[in-house]
């Protein structure tokens, strides 16, 4: 009996995208199997939370998420719209060593607009696409203790009015609607012991929330594509994988500097203390995090306690 030969059908141009993205769902599979059940601690800024297009896109990528089993955790910023909103009302910010003096009335404005207008709004788009959002900030169920920021980041003594630091994160709250059909959306506000409000840097709250849950991943969204180096030709590319000694390394060569060392630090101080990875992304990619998560090589830079080189390496 003779075996028939197999006859390939001719593939169009169409039918190769089709099996393109086929080719996609299958190297997503088994990062998908790894990630399900697990918390993944998302920061929402810069100008995906600006651009509409984009802004979408994020809502989009946490949706599937959720629907493919993921626990995903917003925390956002909302530097833009506090900005709108004191030139509206015309105060006047200003600043103490670089740093925004909150006073009063600046932080009635600031809790407004982060809880009542930023938050909802992410609430409602992540809603319009089937999902079941819930804006929090972290006067809710005492989610943020806080307390006055006193030292600035490099340890100086400061007074900034109503900026605050986070003393504890109590995570029931979150814990209950993450592991259940909801996803949280957190405003950066946190409450002091006399029931003040304080804000709070947005990365340092997603940060925090990230240890608190022992969160699979912290990804946080910026407008940079991750940490560049160049190359001999004057060429930059992104560094996929970095840990403690190359960080090390990367700040002492200078390819690290500027904004992006406390982005870097505050990433693998979150990895110390036991978050599996922490990712800086661009958020002006669209679906940059459906790329990063679940494409063998990612599009940003993954930063780990301790490099490993099993399967597991990238992801």
């Amino acid at each position: 009996m003779t075996d028939k030969k197999t006859i390939k059908p001719d593939i169009d141009d169409t039918m190769q995208t089709k099996v393109d993205k086929a080719r996609i769902l299958i190297e997503a599979l088994p990062y998908i199997k790894k990630l399900r059940g697990q918390t993944i601690v998302i920061k929402y800024g810069g100008n995906a939370m600006i651009n509409e297009d984009l802004k979408q896109s994020v809502m989009d990528d946490i949706v599937l998420l959720k629907y493919i089993g993921i626990n995903p955790i917003l925390v956002h910023g909302g530097g833009p719209d506090i900005n709108n909103m004191l030139s509206r009302v015309n105060v006047e910010s200003h600043f103490v060593n670089g740093l925004r003096y909150t006073d009063m009335d600046t932080m009635q404005i600031a809790q407004m607009v982060l809880i009542g207008k930023t938050n909802k709004e992410i609430v409602s788009n992540l809603c319009a696409k089937g999902a079941k959002a819930i804006g929090i900030s972290g006067i809710d169920g005492q989610l943020i203790e806080a307390e006055k920021m006193t030292v600035d980041p490099e340890g100086n003594p400061v007074d900034i009015g109503y900026v605050g630091t986070i003393k504890n994160i109590d995570t029931t709250v979150l814990s209950m609607l993450a592991n259940d059909e909801y996803i949280p959306v957190i405003a950066p506000i946190g409450m002091g012991e006399h029931g003040e409000s304080y804000n709070i840097n947005a990365d340092t709250v997603a940060s925090e929330v990230a240890v608190a849950l022992q969160a699979s991943k912290l990804m946080i969204l910026t407008d940079v594509g991750g940490v560049l180096e160049t190359n001999e030709n004057g060429e930059h590319h992104i560094i996929p994988v970095l840990d403690e000694q190359d960080i090390s390394d990367c700040i002492n060569r200078g390819i690290i500097s500027g904004g992006m060392i406390p982005k870097i630090n505050g990433c693998l101080d979150t990895v110390r203390r036991g978050v599996n990875r922490a990712h800086i992304i661009d958020g002006r990619i669209p679906h940059s995090l459906i790329l990063e998560i679940f494409t063998e090589n990612g599009i940003g830079t993954m930063i780990v306690k301790e490099k490993r080189n099993d399967y597991e390496y990238r992801k």
